[in-house]
């Protein structure tokens, strides 16, 4: 409809144009000594019309013309953001996918765009990562170093995937530069808490558990779990002499001294080192909180000399206890092993056969039979000592 009306108006136009020209008797003259042009008016506008057309035309030929390289250059970039922009999703997907040589490829297209630079070169590094690349891996990152606005994302990058390559050195250099530029956040956090570990820095790695519990950002499972590890380590360190070890131990909060793990581990590093009176202090309070017979077993190990004050002391506790837990296989061998050191025989026969009717461990059979065995010899039962020697031993093949 829009082009009828059009049509219509030109041929209008035209024919308004032919009528009025067919009627319009003026003429133009041209001198140019000694020449003289004659021209109707009409002409005249034909002619002045398609000169300011010619013209127009001409000048638009000269400005695109001068326009043209600007125009190319804004084209060629346009090209090259394209294409950079391709490259970086292309080396996106490719690395989620797990095509990590072709993300590495579309990684280095992608960095031919300034823009782009920083973000191909982690993926690019995380790619050469993965195909066990580092000295392509380390390239990439060194390609970063001075862009200020990838710092954080470069040391974080750098960082993780140094803990999985074992360099907690490295790794917590980069950490320590990301803490200098003030910079911490959970996830940085974790980072360094896994690479403490690697390097075997108990201490910060307890440091950093309960920063990170804090923040409610490690599972209480493996929150609980990392603290074992670090408190086992700290505590069975073959280095510590007494003196030292009391000092570690005296480090230890109150509500970690208590768990059995830790008790356990405590007690029978104490033990280890002579200091029997600790051990059984620290057995008792973790065993007034939670019962748990790892920590029975390092309490039946700190037993004190026999007929001191400290062994009857020991014995009355553990009776008590057996009134509380009757069917307790490891209290009654305990109980048992320290009336054998006073030398209390039928108290001690009677509560070894008990933990070994009731004991389902092969490590308790073969302990009762020998504390039995000793007991026997010890009253010059020979036959029965034998016969339990031989127990124990049946029992250590099982």
């Amino acid at each position: 409809m829009r082009l009828l009306l059009w049509l219509v108006a030109l041929m209008m136009a035209a024919i308004g144009i032919a009528v009025t020209a067919r009627f319009n008797p003026g003429n133009v003259v041209l001198f140019y000594p000694p020449y003289r042009i004659d021209l109707s008016l009409n002409f005249f506008m034909v002619l002045e019309l398609a000169g300011f057309v010619l013209l127009y035309v001409l000048v638009r030929a000269i400005r695109s013309t001068m326009k043209m390289p600007g125009r190319v250059a804004a084209y060629r970039q346009r090209k090259r953001e394209r294409e950079g922009n391709k490259g970086l999703r292309d080396a996106l997907k490719a690395l989620f996918e797990g095509r990590f040589g072709h993300a590495e490829k579309a990684a280095a297209r992608a960095a031919e765009l300034p823009e782009n630079a920083g973000l191909a070169a982690l993926i690019g590094a995380r790619a050469a990562h993965r195909l066990r690349q580092y000295a392509r891996r380390d390239a990439w990152l060194a390609s970063v170093v001075h862009d200020q606005g990838m710092k954080t994302a470069r040391l974080m990058t750098a960082t993780e995937l140094l803990v999985d390559d074992h360099q907690p050195e490295k790794a917590l250099e980069a950490v320590a530069e990301l803490n200098a530029s003030g910079t911490r956040h959970i996830h940085a956090l974790q980072w360094s808490l896994k690479a403490q570990q690697q390097a075997k820095n108990w201490p910060e790695v307890l440091r950093l558990v309960r920063s990170l519990d804090k923040h409610k950002a490690l599972h209480p499972a493996l929150s609980a779990r990392l603290r074992e590890l670090a408190y086992e380590a700290m505590l069975t360190d073959r280095t510590h002499d007494a003196e030292s070890l009391l000092r570690v131990w005296g480090t230890v909060p109150q509500e970690d001294r208590v768990k059995p793990f830790v008790a356990a581990c405590a007690a029978n590093a104490l033990n280890a080192r002579g200091l029997h009176d600790e051990a059984r202090l620290c057995a008792e309070e973790s065993l007034r909180h939670e019962w748990d017979d790892r920590v029975v077993r390092a309490y039946r190990e700190s037993a004190a000399q026999a007929g001191s004050p400290s062994l009857l002391a020991q014995i009355e506790s553990c009776e008590a206890w057996v009134a509380e837990r009757p069917t307790d296989a490891e209290l009654a061998l305990t109980l048992g092993s320290l009336c054998l050191k006073q030398k209390l025989w039928g108290k001690a026969q009677r509560h070894l056969e008990h933990a070994l009717s009731d004991a389902t461990d092969p490590r308790m059979v073969r302990e009762a039979h020998l504390k039995l065995a000793q007991l026997h010899e010890a009253l010059h039962q020979s036959e029965e000592a034998a016969n339990h020697y031989r127990q124990c031993a049946l029992a250590t093949i099982l």
